[in-house]
């Protein structure tokens, strides 16, 4: 496991997450804690680090 931080795409707040670093790719949809909106991830992970990481608004 790895912590990330990221900034929500809806109120711009600094999140920590931490990633599965032993999944290659991973796609999924989690609440911001702060202003509980929907974030679509997509994280890629090699050689158990993140090389990349993706934290878009879901276009409701």
């Amino acid at each position: 496991m790895e912590e990330h931080f990221f900034q929500c795409p809806y109120c711009w707040e600094e999140i920590s997450m931490l990633v599965d670093t032993s999944q290659s790719n991973q796609n999924y949809i989690e609440d911001c804690e702060v202003c509980c909106n929907p974030i679509r991830l997509n994280i890629s992970v090699k050689n158990n680090q993140i090389s990349g990481f993706e934290a878009n608004n879901i276009e409701q």
